[in-house]
């Protein structure tokens, strides 16, 4: 509406402007030299406007004709970008679903189009990278690393290649290089920090978690934690070479992260040493209500030097009463006070508190109902039994750290480099680690050596009913047993015929399956006093001296069978039959 009122009021002054012309009288003369021009003041004004217009036609062709080349080479580069752009989003795309052939034509589209475009560089490098070029994708990155706009995302693909290639020194030399261009910048701070971790560099970690405080890239109750963390490594690794350093570092990360347990155990180990008992048992305390541990049980028993096994046990039962039945840590309350009970010779206590989970035991309740039998009565079966009971019981809380199981508490998980990563809990599979040595080693082992192999009292019932020797009225099987292989080659007629007529006898009065074909020396009966059969198989030539004891080689299934005189060949063996 605005623009339609100022229209008209434009044309209502343009209309009152050329009235006013045309109202003016006289002439106007232009004299210049022999030219006159002699006019009206209307006609002049009008010729007037003409030569503006003219002139002001001229002057637009003339620029256009001047800006056509200028124009003509942006609309080519605008036609250019669009393509390289076209190129670098459906190639990303391409990246995204895992189409290596349609990556790489976009990457080169985008080369050709965009080659000074940090998204044609990227695009370039992850093709090169899902095709698995890895010197490709380092020089590209290596390119990237050396332009201002896209120098950290080029040092990250090139720290990425370093850890695919287990390259640590490179890869920490470029995170450090990129915390030092942008301190905020997370993936350098972590991996610096996961680094000076790994490397025992306890105080350079401190330093960069300040850093990332600083930054805002953790909180302030993560910062507390993880400074807790850090300062018990230290603690724990100088407790040994500097006790002030290390009774310095575990009393600041005490307070700063006071249910972390190592902490808990050192300081209360450092306070007890001091003599500061009540102190010491108040810090085990604080820790143990958050987080129930064996470490934490066993220095609080130990926290006052000089007491006896009972008073020991005492203590534990106070600490574990602190832990309601219903928490899920009540269980190992109930351990440690096993454990106190044992030491202190107090067996039936022992049985007492372990009763309730005897019927689903885990590994270490099997070892300690091991250690009671062994202790308590001497039995190494029963001892023995819980031991082997152990080997296929459910697993008890360990250390764990994305699925790596370690028998003590690590700042720092070994699989990611992440901190503070080990959490006291049930691990979900026994994934290979040094939990499992240390239990095969040394409680397995020594319960399994500690007591004399088990008899094996079930072999003869199970072959005594089977076969017993008296139920045996036929020894022809025995003698076939028996004979040399000889007599199988020169006559296997006469063998294979003659056992089928005592074949029924056995069936009707003996329930014990038949004989194998293959038996055990202990199972076959002395023929001495087995009735004499209807037809004696020829098992020899009758002129067949046969071989004297005293002069062949003697036979050991010959001799448990019966005795040698029975059994010899020839006249003798046939005189011994008939009772000469």
């Amino acid at each position: 509406m605005l623009r339609i009122v100022l229209f008209l009021v434009l044309i209502a002054l343009a209309a009152a402007g050329a009235a006013w012309v045309a109202d003016q009288p006289g002439d106007l003369v232009l004299t210049a030299g022999p030219f006159r021009l002699s006019t009206t003041f209307p006609r002049f004004v009008f010729l007037l406007g003409l030569f503006a217009a003219a002139v002001v036609l001229v002057w637009s062709i003339l620029t256009m004709i001047w800006r056509t080349p200028g124009r003509l080479r942006r609309r080519r580069h605008d036609k250019r970008h669009a393509r390289g752009r076209h190129a670098i989003t459906h190639g990303l795309l391409a990246i995204g679903h895992g189409d290596t052939a349609l990556a790489r034509r976009h990457a080169e589209a985008a080369r050709r189009h965009a080659p000074n475009d940090p998204l044609a560089l990227l695009l370039h490098a992850q093709s090169a990278q899902l095709e698995g070029n890895r010197d490709e994708a380092r020089r590209v990155f290596r390119a990237m690393a050396e332009r201002e706009d896209t120098r950290l995302l080029g040092l990250r693909g090139l720290f990425i290649e370093a850890q695919r290639a287990d390259d640590a020194v490179g890869a920490v030399m470029i995170a450090e290089e990129a915390i030092k261009l942008s301190p905020s910048s997370t993936w350098a701070s972590h991996a610096v920090l996961g680094f000076r971790c790994a490397r025992g560099d306890w105080g350079g970690a401190l330093a960069i978690l300040d850093s990332n405080l600083s930054a805002g890239l953790i909180d302030k109750p993560a910062y507390r934690r993880q400074r807790g963390v850090l300062l018990t490594a230290r603690a724990l690794e100088l407790q040994t070479m500097d006790r002030d350093v290390a009774r310095e570092s575990v009393m600041e990360a005490i307070k700063l992260a006071p249910t972390l347990v190592p902490a808990a155990v050192l300081a209360a180990k450092f306070e007890s040493e001091a003599h500061q008992v009540r102190r010491a048992m108040k810090l085990v305390e604080a820790a143990w209500l958050a987080n129930p541990h064996p470490d934490l049980a066993d220095a609080y028993a130990h926290v006052k030097l000089g007491d006896s096994a009972r008073q020991r046990l005492q203590r534990v039962e106070t600490l574990a009463a602190k832990t309601p039945a219903d928490k899920p840590g009540h269980i190992e309350g109930q351990l440690a006070i096993a454990r106190a009970a044992i030491d202190a010779s107090e067996f039936g206590r022992a049985r007492e508190v372990l009763a309730p989970y005897v019927g689903d035991p885990t590994q270490r309740v099997a070892l300690l109902m091991a250690e009671i039998e062994r202790a308590e009565h001497g039995d190494s079966g029963r001892a023995r039994a819980w031991t082997l009971r152990a080997v296929r019981a459910r697993h008890d809380p360990a250390w764990t750290a994305d699925g790596y199981v370690s028998d003590r508490w690590r700042p720092v998980s070994p699989v990611t480099g992440r901190l503070d990563a080990f959490q006291w809990q049930t691990p979900v599979a026994s994934l290979p680690s040094d939990k499992g040595t240390t239990i095969e080693s040394s409680a397995f082992e020594e319960a399994m050596l500690a007591a004399p192999p088990p008899k094996r009292v079930t072999v003869a019932p199970s072959e005594s009913p089977v076969e017993p020797p008296a139920a045996e009225p036929v020894p022809v099987p025995a003698a076939q047993d028996n004979s040399p292989p000889i007599a199988k080659e020169e006559e296997p007629a006469a063998v294979t015929a003659e056992p089928v007529q005592p074949a029924s006898e056995p069936a009707e009065s003996s329930p014990p399956p038949a004989t194998s074909v293959f038996r055990t020396r202990a199972d076959l009966g002395k023929p001495a006093a087995a009735p004499i059969p209807a037809v004696i198989p020829i098992i020899r030539p009758p002129d067949d001296p046969g071989i004297d004891d005293d002069e062949g080689p003697s036979d050991e299934f010959t001799e448990q069978i019966g005795t040698p005189k029975a059994q010899a060949g020839g006249w003798r063996g046939f005189w011994s039959r008939w009772g000469a």
